[in-house]
């Protein structure tokens, strides 16, 4: 654990004196969303929040493992999502890069991994200008909420077929990101309304330029990510999926 702490440390202390440009902030940019919707996804985004932080601190007392497990992976979800990639074509309002959140809704539960995210959401925003307190709760909303429910339901749809752990992690993995880019994507596209467009035309055109930048390809890396890090997981301690209720006894860890 005290590995885990320097590293995300050191991590930390390289990417807040390395981010230079703020415009490129996480997710939706500090001063995009009026007044209206910033209320709005604040509203929805603090239940699923309030809720998140409840299981953590029930399963704290439970298991007594569990709280570093969701610090060690609330590192991960940080460190995914503190790469930005800016796309250009929206001037500055998003930017595209892994989330991270379907791997901690997998492990953790949907509702654990939406806090987890909001804490790595708060942090960026805070000290990185990545994102912004504005709009925080619709960063919240699309990749805490969701891309960890996305990504938990699809990894048990899998996990129904009898796929194996890896292309339910792949899976899961790759739903959950473009989902959260989906709903940044309407976040974004509900903005031309007072001005007369149309709404489905402006969520699509956005959302077909994520996928066409960069976001096709990273959803697919993500997905890769989860599903080998499940694997790892799987041959070194499979003790850890079992007790987290991941996985069963007769789980095939990886099936072409």
């Amino acid at each position: 654990m005290r590995r885990v702490i320097i590293i995300f440390s050191i991590v930390f202390v390289f990417l807040l004196f390395t981010s230079q440009n703020a415009i490129y902030a996480m997710h939706i940019t500090e001063g995009i969303l009026p007044p209206r919707w910033v209320f709005t996804w604040f509203a929805v985004s603090t239940p699923f929040v309030g809720i998140g932080i409840y299981h953590i601190k029930r399963k704290k007392r439970m298991v007594p493992s569990y709280l570093p497990l969701v610090g060690m992976l609330g590192a991960a979800v940080f460190v995914f999502s503190c790469f930005p990639i800016p796309v250009i074509a929206l001037n500055g309002m998003a930017t595209s890069h892994p989330c991270g959140t379907g791997m901690s809704a997998v492990l953790l539960g949907p509702f654990v991994s939406v806090g987890v995210a909001a804490v790595a959401l708060l942090i960026q925003a805070l000290f990185l200008a990545h994102g912004g307190l504005t709009t925080l709760g619709g960063n919240i909303f699309s990749m805490g909420i969701l891309g960890s429910f996305s990504g938990y339901f699809v990894f048990k749809i899998a996990q129904r077929c009898r796929l194996s752990l890896f292309w339910c992690g792949f899976f899961a993995g790759m739903v959950s990101d473009l989902f959260t880019y989906l709903g940044t994507s309407i976040e974004l596209g509900l903005l031309v309304i007072n001005k007369g467009g149309s709404f489905f035309k402006a969520t699509a055109e956005i959302f077909a330029v994520f996928m066409m930048t960069s976001q096709g390809i990273l959803c697919i890396v993500e997905g890769v990510v989860v599903g080998l890090a499940l694997l790892f997981i799987y041959k070194r301690k499979p003790s850890i999926l079992l007790h987290l209720g991941v996985i069963k006894n007769d789980t095939k860890p990886i099936q072409v």
